[in-house]
């Protein structure tokens, strides 16, 4: 097909401006699909790199046996923590602490109203421990009943920028506890939860038990404390390193990924098809016109061509609507689980992959209802709407 042969790109310009109100349809439909393709895909993206940059790969992660899979059940007696520390040679020290940090986490709801959000009772070896930094305010003091808020659990809260959260009041069961600082993580689930001293948690959930003591080698190996929970069976242990606990976890959650990407699809098809239909009324009514150019000497091909370049205009639109909107509104939302809470990342990845169903969009939104219309012989086209 010759250069010469092809319709001119203003010609499908034009023909968008013929009909604003199916252009304000197109535009709205692709936008639709592709916010969805960017919310299901920012969905799994989040909540798999909150995984990914949880746990530090020198920690040892020690639960109750039985409870692998998760900290919330795990129940761990009090005297493991001095125990480990004692046992096992080769462990982190800084400034005279073992790296070593007795935890408790509860699921609890934050007052009436409010879902549930992870409380973990940690002690100062935490800091030692895991990856983290107090970004505002200060670490909580044991006896005060002070939280460190989380940045993701802190704007899931309402406060934006999480640092208004400082000073705010939090009611854990019959106490009430007062927020002293924000925490940063870089995105791992830490970032989701709300930390608080570990004497005053288990006095406010009336536990006399830990979840987990988390523990950071140095010269020692996990196999040292696999080693130590398999001969300590007074303690009911199980040992893992804590990157396969998170692992394990996200495992756990591949269902429920897979399900909000079913459930994207679904929408998604249902509207392709809506816009398909508008697409068919509106290349229908165009069949006299699409007659017309062939005997003019336009082949079937350069218009079709025409015709998914006009489509693929107004699905263009729609997408990048809809990845501002993207940007600006799904970017770090807030979404809540078992675990705590995680944001919704729409990165590079993720705008690719709604750019890739705009231009899809626009391609089938033409060259099916074009087809129907080009498979016509020219005489009866030239007939059509006589």
């Amino acid at each position: 097909m010759s250069k010469r042969r092809l319709l001119p790109l203003e010609y499908a310009v034009r023909n968008l401006g013929r009909s604003p109100g199916r252009l304000a349809l197109t535009m709205g439909g692709s936008a639709l699909v592709v916010l969805l393709v960017l919310t299901a895909v920012g969905f799994v993206t989040g909540m798999r790199a909150t995984m990914v940059s949880s746990g530090g790969p020198s920690n040892v992660i020690l639960l109750g046996s039985g409870s692998e899979e998760s900290i919330e059940r795990s129940e761990v007696p009090v005297r493991a923590a001095g125990i480990v520390a004692a046992s096992v040679p080769g462990l982190l020290q800084q400034a005279g602490l073992d790296a070593v940090s007795p935890e408790a986490h509860v699921a609890m709801p934050l007052g009436e109203g409010q879902g549930m959000t992870v409380i973990r009772g940690v002690k100062p070896e935490a800091f030692l421990v895991h990856d983290v930094r107090v970004i505002a305010g200060a670490a909580p003091r044991s006896g005060r009943n002070e939280l460190l808020v989380g940045r993701i659990a802190a704007q899931g809260m309402g406060f934006d920028p999480p640092e208004r959260a400082i000073g705010a009041q939090v009611q854990l069961d019959d106490d009430v506890y007062s927020v002293r600082g924000v925490l940063g993580a870089g995105g791992a689930v830490a970032e989701g939860e709300l930390w608080t001293s570990l004497t005053d948690l288990m006095e406010t959930t009336q536990r006399d038990t830990l979840s987990c003591v988390v523990v950071t080698v140095d010269d020692a190996v996990p196999a040292d404390l696999e080693d130590f929970a398999t001969t300590r069976l007074d303690l009911e242990l199980a040992s893992m390193p804590e990157a396969d606990y998170y692992a394990t976890l996200s495992s756990f959650f591949r269902p429920i990924e897979l399900m909000v990407l079913v459930t994207a699809l679904l929408i998604a098809v249902g509207a392709v098809l809506g816009g398909l239909n508008t697409s068919y009324a509106a290349f229908a009514s165009r069949v006299r016109e699409i007659g017309t150019l062939q005997t003019l000497g336009f082949s079937r091909l350069a218009i079709a061509w025409s015709l998914v370049q006009e489509s693929l205009i107004a699905a263009a639109g729609g997408t990048l609507v809809a990845c501002v909107l993207g940007l600006w509104v799904l970017d770090q939302a807030v979404v809540r689980f078992s675990m705590g809470a995680f944001g919704i990342r729409v990165d590079a990845a993720v705008l690719a992959w709604g750019l890739a169903a705009g231009v899809l969009l626009g391609v089938l939104g033409a060259l099916l209802p074009a087809w129907r219309c080009l498979r016509l012989p020219i005489a009866e086209s030239l007939k059509a709407g006589e």
